[in-house]
């Protein structure tokens, strides 16, 4: 039954809190602390000794196990490929190297940087060449972080501040050059002058950050008139390809030729050399018959026609005539008598056997080929002169 109920033991005017017959009213927070207190504290109306020790140590423990966790809650771990930067009180302090250490918690605060990992950042774009056409290019940058320091704090956003420097060398590079340069050949020093200009802006912000290499992916045209340069780079290619066919074959003809000149030149040599020495040959003669032609000038001329008329003959046909005795005249080619009997092999013949036609046969001591009287001899032909 309810305190303020009627009919509750008569003591109508109770109340939770002990008070009678009092008016009622909102209850004393104080007192209801006080009372509270006391009853933790012990009997006696809450005047217990104890109590004063008791809320020290409680306090103190408190205090000891808010100081362990914050302790604690001081230790990190940075990572092999990491760099520390810490901070304190919102302002650089130090830069720590890899593994455990300590810092003091809401003083302190570390941000770890990969210094080891290779970023890659993209760049692309549509850009105006030196020609005034468009070009569709792109490229891909690769970069470390070598001072965690100034890539934290020398920009504002390192990463956006870097894809801002590549654009803007990019299309610098890129304005400065012709569409052909772009496409074609002059794509290894796009590449280059786009790494030299990223570079520079670098140093001048001092943002930490050192490029490893710049990778030219492609370079387009608008697809509006993508086949038109697709012949023309086929062209270009095509011409490189007679070029270095055309250098291989001089490469390979060069030395051949080379060869030829020198034998050229050491056979002209040699004939000099050759007719030189016959001409001195032939006055070292002369001059040494100038004696005996000064002694005997006509047996040293009779001499000298026969040596010249024997060389003469030697080279010569030669036919011996016989047109005395019988009337029939005969002749002997001595020329090819030699040279068949040279080149043909004579069967070897019995006693009794005949004169081939190839032979011709003795007559009188004398050879008798062919004979004057046969219907295949022409007479004009072996005409003399004589009647």
């Amino acid at each position: 039954m309810a305190w303020n109920e009627p009919g509750n033991g008569g003591n109508k005017d109770r109340d939770p809190w002990g008070q009678k017959g009092k008016e009622q009213g909102p209850p004393d927070l104080d007192e209801v602390f006080k009372k509270l207190t006391s009853k933790f504290g012990g009997g006696n109306g809450g005047k217990f000794s104890g109590g004063a020790n008791f809320n020290k140590v409680g306090v103190s423990l408190v205090l000891g196990v808010l100081a362990v966790i914050w302790v604690v809650s001081g230790f990190y771990t940075i990572k092999e490929a990491e760099r520390g930067v810490v901070l304190r009180l919102g302002q650089y302090s130090q830069t720590v190297e890899p593994g455990l250490s300590w810092l003091p918690t809401f003083i302190d605060r570390v941000i770890p940087v990969d210094v080891r990992s290779i970023r890659s950042m993209p760049a692309s774009g549509s850009m105006l060449t030196k020609d005034e056409n468009v070009v569709d290019v792109k490229m891909d940058i690769q970069y470390l972080v070598i001072n965690p320091r100034d890539y934290l704090f020398s920009v504002t956003n390192p990463d956006d501040s870097l894809h801002q420097a590549i654009d803007s060398a990019l299309r610098f590079v890129v304005g400065h050059t012709t569409m052909d340069d772009v496409i074609t050949t002059g794509r290894e020093v796009v590449r280059q002058s786009t790494r030299e200009n990223i570079e520079t802006i670098i140093d001048a912000y001092d943002m930490g950050i050192q490029l490893v290499d710049v990778n030219f992916l492609s370079a387009r045209p608008p697809e509006a008139v993508k086949d038109a340069f697709d012949d023309a780079i086929a062209a270009q290619e095509d011409e490189q390809r007679y070029i270095r066919e055309a250098e291989a074959y001089a490469r390979e003809i060069e030395p051949t030729a080379r060869g030829q000149v020198k034998r050229i030149g050491q056979e002209a040599e040699a004939y000099q050399q050759q007719v030189s020495l016959k001409a001195q040959g032939e006055v070292a003669r002369f001059e040494s018959l100038l004696p005996q032609y000064q002694l005997a000038p006509e047996v040293t001329r009779q001499r000298l026609y026969l040596e010249t008329m024997e060389q003469v003959y030697s080279n010569t046909t030669k036919v011996v005539v016989d047109t005395e005795g019988t009337g029939n005249m005969l002749y002997l080619p001595l020329d090819k008598i030699m040279s068949a009997n040279a080149t043909e092999t004579k069967p070897a013949r019995s006693a009794n056997s005949v004169p081939t036609p190839q032979q011709p046969a003795k007559s009188n001591n004398r050879y008798q080929y062919p004979d004057t009287n046969s219907s295949n001899v022409r007479p004009d032909r072996y005409n003399t002169g004589r009647n």
